[in-house]
């Protein structure tokens, strides 16, 4: 894949409000541009282990996000124990973080371009096609 293709779709990940380093976790060299490229993309960050993996460290910080986004904390202790963990073993920092991992996933899951994605991928197909093809457009 040439660096152009890349820095275009950089620049519609980067488009959206979803917090994720896309250049660190995505490997370009085994994107097809034959092949579904949202596809492609999803499998890629959804396969990573560490993509949606946030980490809130602090006291005052876990307190803050936990009451702005699960001041009952149900959901974040129904995540913590959906993924096996004892009571004993909870702390704020933890529950904070379990949530916002999920949140993460879910804006993802919600916001991802792939519309934007399938239009690039389009022009990158047009674009072989035609030797004229302008990639600053």
């Amino acid at each position: 894949m040439k660096g152009i293709e890349e820095d275009k779709i950089v620049e519609i990940l980067n488009s959206t409000e979803i917090d994720i380093d896309w250049v660190y976790y995505l490997d370009f060299d085994n994107i097809d541009l034959e092949e579904d490229l949202s596809e492609q993309i999803k499998d890629q960050l959804t396969n990573s282990v560490e993509c949606f993996d946030v980490d809130i460290i602090y006291y005052s910080n876990a307190m803050e996000y936990l009451s702005r986004n699960d001041a009952s904390l149900q959901a974040s202790m129904e995540l913590a124990s959906g993924m096996g963990y004892e009571v004993a073993n909870l702390n704020s920092e933890l529950l904070a973080s379990l949530l916002a991992s999920q949140n993460l996933r879910d804006k993802f899951n919600g916001s991802f371009p792939e519309i934007e994605l399938k239009s690039l991928q389009e022009e990158f197909r047009k674009g072989e096609e035609d030797e004229d093809w302008d990639w600053e457009r």
